[in-house]
């Protein structure tokens, strides 16, 4: 076998990604490359929150016990966050009881945190449980919450202002090269 001529760069990041991964399961997150393990793990540190093991129930925690629903964005990809691909009224129950963080990426580039309430996406709530009631109990696969609507209700925890997304080499400013 011939390897891609890329394989020695790979080999040579491994290392500082074999770190990373080491600090992601000091968290509680066994795979950074799974689940957006490895957004997962920035937004925990940015917020201070911790997460919650398992696939079921909400996503993190904070130092007073308080639960999260944790969703991302990737804005190059899409303007609008992911929910549940079983919206019913048990899981609308559930969102009802805790307050959502909402990190917007651009690409791996963490741009902003937002959080809100029950009250800020009642709204939605309320909207989802009428259309799960019309469609005599059908549940709603991954209704979507606008990343307009979030930016506009919600509190802004963090903002990176040193990233320039305008540019497609999306890093941090580039070198002085003088």
């Amino acid at each position: 076998m011939i390897f891609h001529p890329d394989k020695q760069i790979l080999d040579e990041l491994f290392p500082s990604i074999q770190k990373y991964q080491d600090l992601a399961t000091k968290h509680g997150i066994n795979d950074i490359f799974q689940d957006n393990g490895g957004k997962l793990l920035q937004v925990l540190l940015v917020t201070g929150l911790e997460v919650l093991p398992g696939r079921e129930g909400n996503d993190a925690k904070d130092a007073n016990g308080n639960e999260y629903e944790l969703k991302s964005v990737n804005i190059k990809l899409t303007k609008s966050f992911s929910t549940h691909h079983h919206i019913n009224p048990v899981i609308i129950a559930k969102y009802r009881q805790v307050d959502w963080i909402f990190a917007v990426y651009h690409g791996i580039n963490l741009l902003e945190i937002h959080q809100l309430t029950p009250a800020d996406l009642e709204p939605y709530y309320a909207k989802w449980e009428e259309k799960w009631h019309s469609s005599e109990g059908k549940d709603i696969n991954n209704p979507k919450i606008p990343l307009k609507y979030v930016k506009n209700h919600g509190k802004l925890l963090y903002r990176d202002t040193e990233i320039d997304i305008s540019s497609t080499n999306q890093h941090r400013p580039p070198l002085n090269r003088n």
